[in-house]
């Protein structure tokens, strides 16, 4: 077995710049700690910052516990297990976002793609590259239509199981927000593992500035976008992944194939004031390419935006971001 990196991310995939306030700006608070398998740091502004992020943090540890494949008592994990059950009214309507998701991208992201990640050792760690056979077996159980939601009984056929971590993080930092904004908080920064999602401005009235990291060369970033009130969620394979007989395997599987995805798109960014949504579409846009990618977005402008990196480091930016986007590479815009 080839080299491996660890299996929680060491770096984030978007990394946040923001000037520090100065004297007499509002009050900071801050917080960092690990949930849903990476780091989430938190800050916010004003003199109900603290509260806010205490009541945030409360929120995202709630959440992991309720959607957590490794935690047998969440509502998942016991799902995967009955194969038909009945969830909470919350845990059934996320269910529902993610085949909503998965019908829009036409299965690009599928959340029942969880039994190929773990043949591929993504969640434990233990890396392998599964047989042929093994990956065809899986494929049998894998599809999104074969989830079916009734009120809040979900049902799946026997062997087919599901994973919401692929929009779980976008949950949480919409809910997250949430917390914030009834603690009276109006301008605060919610990073859960690189995925940032922006409350408000900056205290002093500016839009908050986030830099999207490089795939070529992780300790530094290709653009910076300027945002106000929206998340920016990135996917790429340099994200998690491990060596193999002088190959790289990623973490983000082709649901169609089972086999890492290789649609020539190395990094992709969703920009969307809908944080499920992006968090799931960063995954499919990774997953169905570029042309794909376009026409996914031409048919829905109003709600994402995108960056996408190819593998021969051609950048593309939709118009409705390109005036908030700068870069020291060459940049295509694409348009309605």
């Amino acid at each position: 077995m080839g080299r491996k990196t660890p299996i929680f991310l060491i770096f984030i995939s978007i990394i946040l710049l923001f000037c520090a306030c100065s004297s007499g700006e509002s009050e900071k608070s801050t917080d960092e700690f690990f949930a849903m398998d990476t780091v989430m740091d938190l800050t916010a502004y004003g003199k109900n910052g603290a509260d806010g992020i205490a009541a945030a943090e409360k929120e995202i540890n709630r959440i992991d516990a309720l959607l957590s494949v490794g935690n047998t008592d969440s509502e998942i994990a016991q799902l995967d297990a009955a194969q038909t059950t009945t969830v909470s009214g919350e845990t059934a309507a996320l269910i529902n976002r993610a085949l909503a998701v998965s019908k829009m991208t036409d299965g690009a992201y599928d959340c029942t793609v969880y039994p190929l990640v773990s043949a591929w050792g993504f969640f434990s760690g233990d890396y392998r590259v599964p047989d042929a056979s093994e990956i065809e077996e899986l494929l049998a159980d894998v599809g999104w239509e074969k989830v079916s939601v009734d009120g809040t009984t979900v049902t799946m056929p026997s062997g087919t199981q599901i994973d919401l971590g692929g929009i779980g993080k976008g949950y949480a930092s919409a809910q997250a927000k949430k917390a914030l904004q009834d603690a009276g908080v109006t301008s605060a920064i919610v990073s859960l593992g690189g995925n940032i999602s922006a409350l408000g401005q900056k205290p002093d009235g500016s839009n908050w500035t986030v830099a999207i990291q490089d795939p070529a060369d992780t300790s530094t970033y290709f653009g910076l976008l300027e945002v106000a009130d929206k998340c920016v969620i990135t996917s790429g394979g340099y994200q998690r992944y491990f060596e193999q007989d002088g190959k790289t395997y990623w973490h983000i599987l082709d649901p169609a194939t089972g086999y890492p995805a290789d649609s020539g798109i190395i990094s992709a960014t969703v920009v969307s004031t809908d944080d499920v949504l992006s968090d799931g579409l960063s995954t499919a846009l990774f997953v169905m390419g570029l042309d794909k990618a376009e026409a996914l977005w031409r048919e829905n402008t109003d709600a994402f935006d995108m960056i996408l990196m190819t593998s021969d480091r051609n950048v593309y930016i939709t118009s409705g971001i390109s005036d908030d986007f700068s870069t020291d590479l060459s940049f295509e815009v694409v348009k309605p």
